[in-house]
């Protein structure tokens, strides 16, 4: 029984070692999506998909973690 404790706890302990030292393993990484297009008028052309295709067209983006969400706080 203790030798199962004593493994549990040096278990715990090296994964909590390895989640402090080893970079990105448990940092989510929140990047720019694009979202929707408007044209001149200000409207989302028909059929448009989310990235825009064709001159005249504004972009519009926002930051998303890997779930796609928008985390609060991150976008204008």
């Amino acid at each position: 029984m203790t030798k199962r404790r004593l493994a549990g706890g040096i278990a715990a302990v090296a994964t909590g070692v390895t989640l402090v030292l080893v970079p990105g393993v448990a940092s989510a990484k929140i990047a720019p999506v694009d979202v929707s297009c408007t044209n001149p008028g200000g409207n989302q052309p028909g059929g448009q998909q989310p990235t825009c295709t064709g001159g005249g067209q504004t972009q519009q983006s926002e930051n998303q973690n890997p779930s796609g969400a928008a985390p609060p706080g991150q976008n204008p």
